[in-house]
């Protein structure tokens, strides 16, 4: 991970930061994949829809992709360009709100598309049409984000077709990756032509999804822009990529601070940042974030600890690290790759305040965007 371009101690604590010349960085690696690859590429918002950064990235990418109404909203309004809309399930007053501001919607099933089709040929007619498909080939670090494993909700598979009436879809829509390779979209899309190649003579779009980890270190650029590209002119078809975390991988982190270090083995230092409430995925995926200068190896250093939150939940734990110095009240840490999933997530679970949220650049400095209150607490209560 990028180490922290600011002073730790200029961030209020706790407090998402986010690095704007990263954030950049990524945003201008995507629009060398439109470039060279022909692809449309779209801001997945479920992974990071922090909207005061979509200045720097409007101008490298060609719009959002929402999962219902209010990221459709948000997209159309706070991004501008494309805002493609998929939800795995429609209700009738969450697609007419999402119709809004969709420029192209995709169902889950031929079902869905046709318990709404009167209604879309009634009020958006022009809209494009998409049908998520299940390629049942995909590559995902854990089975519960494997969107074509067994039971699948995600997507169609070509066996359960049928007879389905296809004609008012124009597009294909596939998300089978996360935190994938090249080489894993390659697998997806022979899986993908092998079961559903006989309906590419009657679309104009594919979309490829998400978890393209473009801007991880190693990632063969050269390769996805190949697959796409060949892609396109072997069917004759627009394709889009929807990034999420890729967009936002390592500009961000989370800076905290230790309120106390109670002993134990290893003792445990007890932040003012939370691993429940503040980066979800730590428990959820599960993984373990860096903590810039420290090891995920607590025995490879002098001093272990375990970095845990300040909230009653025994798993509230980042995860065991060493440190070459000990901790004491007052230190401050930083978790580095904290600015997708992260906001997108987070919540207030034990009254826990929400952290600021700020911006970072070389040219401006750290500034606070955002700060939240007990307002923000009630507000989610009754």
């Amino acid at each position: 991970m990028t180490p922290p371009a600011f002073d730790l101690a200029l961030a209020p604590s706790p407090c998402y930061v986010i690095d704007l010349d990263r954030l950049r960085a990524n945003a201008e690696l995507f629009a060398r994949v439109r470039r060279d690859s022909g692809a449309k590429v779209l801001l997945a918002l479920k992974g990071f829809a922090a909207f005061s950064t979509f200045d720097v990235l409007r101008p490298h990418l060609d719009g959002t992709c929402a999962s219902g109404p209010y990221e459709a909203r948000l997209g159309a309004e706070r991004f501008g360009g494309e805002v493609h809309v998929y939800s795995p399930a429609f209700t009738e007053a969450s697609l007419r709100a999402s119709l809004a501001h969709a420029t192209s919607i995709s169902f889950n099933s031929p079902a869905q598309h046709e318990r709404f089709r009167t209604l879309l040929d009634a009020e958006r007619p022009e809209l494009p049409r998409g049908l998520r498909v299940n390629p049942e080939a995909s590559a995902a670090p854990d089975a519960k984000y494997d969107p074509c494993g067994p039971c699948s909700r995600l997507g169609t598979r070509a066996a359960d077709l049928g007879g389905a009436e296809l004609g008012a879809i124009s597009g294909l829509s596939l998300h089978a990756l996360c935190e994938a390779e090249a080489a894993d979209l390659e697998r997806v899309l022979e899986s993908f032509a092998a079961r559903f190649g006989p309906l590419l003579a009657d679309v104009e779009w594919v979309n490829f999804g998400g978890g393209h980890m473009a801007t991880r270190p190693g990632y063969d650029i050269g390769l996805l822009c190949r697959l796409v590209s060949e892609f396109k002119v072997a069917h004759g078809v627009e394709v889009f990529l929807e990034p999420g975390e890729a967009v936002a991988y390592d500009a961000g982190h989370l800076v905290a601070t230790v309120i106390d270090v109670v002993p134990g083995d290893p003792p445990a230092a007890v932040l003012d940042a939370s691993a429940a409430a503040h980066a979800p995925d730590v428990i959820e995926f599960p993984y373990q974030p860096e903590v810039i200068g420290a090891s995920r190896d607590p025995g490879s250093m002098a001093h272990a600890y375990a970095l845990g939150g300040p909230s009653c939940l025994a798993g509230d734990v980042f995860g065991n690290y060493g440190f070459a110095a000990p901790l004491k009240a007052g230190d401050r840490v930083a978790f580095g790759d904290m600015a997708h999933y992260s906001m997108v997530k987070n919540n207030t679970f034990n009254g826990i305040p929400l952290p600021p949220i700020a911006l970072w650049s070389a040219e401006g400095g750290l500034r606070v965007v955002r700060e939240f209150g007990y307002a923000d607490f009630e507000g989610r209560l009754s």
